[in-house]
């Protein structure tokens, strides 16, 4: 969302340079205005010149000069001869339907980025998927490499309370008789896939850097495609960790790449919805695994839980072949200096024109958007996520993927081994998990349709962290009822099995996606990849130290908590409540450069929503200055 955005402002800002001043040289660090004296005109650029020589081919020598060397085209760039003392010339900073953007004085090419950047924002969501309806099924496609993720969350904790499972790889007996796995090789076997998940989100920061989502995204399903044999043939626990491990790889460049891919492809329009599907692909992967798992259950030998781990193979056989069609992300191509194939994939993204505005308007707009980002930001390292400003826009991008965990999903997400230590039977542990997962489906849906178009980020996020806070507190108290004299235990159980269904609805009706989409948002463009690894980075050491901790809280054999622990996790939900109400900004509606300017002026939080962004005050240092050290 933030790449387009910041490039319809940036062109505005183009513009205004044009009209207002000489662009400083390149060695400058920053951008610095030069007012023109009165009456004082200079020479069109030659980009201008060869506009005005033959209107036929003005597009084609425009995109020829564009895509030779993007680079130096801001020194081609000199002013328009002005009118002294007209202030009509100033551009718009808002670029509806019903502003054209045309300021005079502006280039012919500039105008044509302007068009471009009218004709996306002009597009309602209906509109852009008649528009883009290959952008739109290219992410859907990406996005299904998550499912597996999604799969494999729900898979191995579900197993700890699978009789079949435990009677394979247990190491003692509970108190009933049952055999159970221990809390050690519980947290053992639940964290081994968040360790493969953390090296393979950071590598991918330099895969996709280097070779494209694409290829990242196919040489990870081939990996997967090798690993899936060593959980489908583990013998003892320690093969089965080691598989899990092996999977993770893999995993973590699936989460990381395609809430990338979708905002670099989809129009403007839908990038919200896309880059949540993410989040929708997960819960599908989960349900899966639930539904397997529910109905394997009967089997009384070792293929009730060596199916499940084979059924994995037929992602990558479904979607190596489709990805291997699929377009490279166009701004990775033009990053990396190959024009031709980035117009092309434009093409194949999209209609031949949308509004009038073809591939070849779109390719100026990607372009000119890069030189820019180039010539203002500085580096697009891991550690340039921590300097300056960026130190707080990754802040928020981290603890609201985090919250996801810190909310208590390890405990109230997954709580088929709850379940079976609330009392309840085996079937209806696994009938309960599949109702959940479903209602998480239904909560996504609903805040897709009645919460997100309406309501802004900030606010969803925080209502829906207190109200899973309220619902875990609640749970503690029953726990510490019904270990009363005389307690109807069962009946408390199935009432905080019910509380555990209804987080699950409220979690992914808020935190659950916006711990998707707050980190595409607030990072800054050329970042935005890192800023998301870093994230999800974050979400995965987190997950690892509540993975570790839960078996321990649960388990009859080490704390036996149970459903005391809704306190702890209470806590840290609460805690995070409080975290967002003094430290998340609002950024629904919000162009990149507003983001930019608001960021870079230290808008206190509360008052991102209500600041006017005012990227046209003549200080346009503030906004396109390098991070400071």
């Amino acid at each position: 969302l933030l790449l387009d955005r910041f490039s319809q402002s940036v062109y505005l800002q183009v513009g205004q340079w044009r009209l207002e001043g000489t662009m400083s040289s390149p060695s400058h660090d920053g951008v610095r205005f030069q007012q023109l004296a009165s009456g004082r005109s200079t020479p069109r650029t030659s980009l201008d010149s060869h506009l005005a020589s033959d209107p036929h081919d003005a597009d084609d020598e425009a995109f020829a000069l564009l895509s030779d060397d993007a680079s130096s085209i801001s020194d081609d760039i000199e002013l328009d001869d002005l009118d002294s003392g007209n202030d009509d010339h100033h551009a718009s900073s808002s670029l509806g339907p019903d502003r054209p953007g045309h300021a005079r004085g502006l280039s012919e090419v500039d105008k044509q980025i302007l068009d471009a950047i009218n004709a996306e924002r002009s597009l309602t969501p209906r509109e852009a998927i008649r528009a883009y309806p290959m952008a739109v099924f290219w992410s859907l496609i990406v996005s299904l490499c998550v499912i597996m993720e999604g799969y494999d969350t729900i898979l191995i904790g579900s197993f700890f309370a699978h009789p079949e499972f435990a009677k394979k790889y247990g190491d003692g007996q509970d108190s009933e008789g049952r055999d159970q796995l221990s809390a050690l090789w519980q947290a053992v076997l639940g964290n081994s896939s968040t360790v493969g998940c953390i090296i393979g989100v950071v590598a991918n920061g330099f895969i996709v850097e280097r070779y494209g989502q694409k290829f990242a995204l196919i040489s990870s399903l081939f990996v997967l495609s090798g690993c899936i044999f060593i959980t489908f043939f583990a013998t003892n626990k320690v093969m089965l960790m080691l598989g899990q491990i092996a999977c993770g790889l893999p995993w973590g460049v699936f989460a990381s790449s395609a809430p990338a891919y979708a905002s670099e492809v989809l129009p403007l329009a839908l990038r919200v919805y896309l880059t949540t599907w993410t989040n929708m692909c997960f819960i599908i992967g989960q349900l899966m695994s639930a539904a397997v798992l529910a109905g394997l259950l009967p089997r009384k030998d070792e293929w009730s839980f060596r199916i499940p781990f084979a059924l994995q193979w037929s992602w990558p056989v479904l979607l190596i072949p489709l990805l291997a069609f699929a377009p490279e992300s166009p701004w990775h191509l033009v990053r990396t200096g190959q024009i031709d194939k980035a117009e092309r994939a434009l093409s194949r993204l999209q209609r031949r024109k949308v509004n009038n505005m073809d591939a070849k308007a779109r390719l100026k707009e990607i372009i000119e958007t890069d030189r820019l980002e180039q010539k203002h930001q500085t580096g697009t390292s891991y550690w340039d996520c921590f300097r300056g400003v960026e130190r707080r826009r990754t802040e928020i991008a981290c603890v609201a993927f985090a919250g996801q965990v810190l909310s208590g999903s390890s405990f109230a997400y997954n709580s088929v081994y709850f379940f079976q230590q609330a009392g309840l039977k085996p079937q209806d542990n696994y009938d309960l998990n599949v109702g959940g997962t479903a209602l998480a489906l239904v909560g996504t849906v609903v805040n897709w349709v009645a919460f997100m178009p309406y309501f802004g980020r900030r606010r969803i996020y925080l209502w829906g962290m207190f109200s899973m806070a309220t619902i875990l507190f609640v749970i503690g108290i029953l726990d510490r009822v019904g270990r009363m004299p005389n307690a109807a235990t069962e009946p408390i159980g199935w009432v905080q099995a019910s509380l555990t269904l209804v987080w699950t609805f409220i979690f992914q009706l808020s935190v659950g996606q916006l711990g998707w989409a707050i980190p595409a948002e607030v990072g800054s463009t050329r970042l935005r990849q890192k800023t998301i690894c870093v994230a999800r980075f974050t979400y995965y050491v987190m997950s690892l130290l509540a993975s570790t901790i839960q078996p321990y809280f649960i388990n009859p054999n080490a704390w036996n908590l149970k459903g005391t622990t809704g306190f702890v996790w209470g806590s840290s939900a609460f805690a995070t409540f409080i975290w967002a109400f003094f430290r998340l900004p609002e950024t629904k509606g919000r162009t990149y450069e507003e983001l930019d300017y608001l960021f870079h002026n230290d808008i206190p939080t509360r008052l991102f929503e209500s600041t006017e962004a005012d990227i046209f005050d003549g200080d346009e240092e503030k906004i396109f200055s390098p991070p400071s050290k």
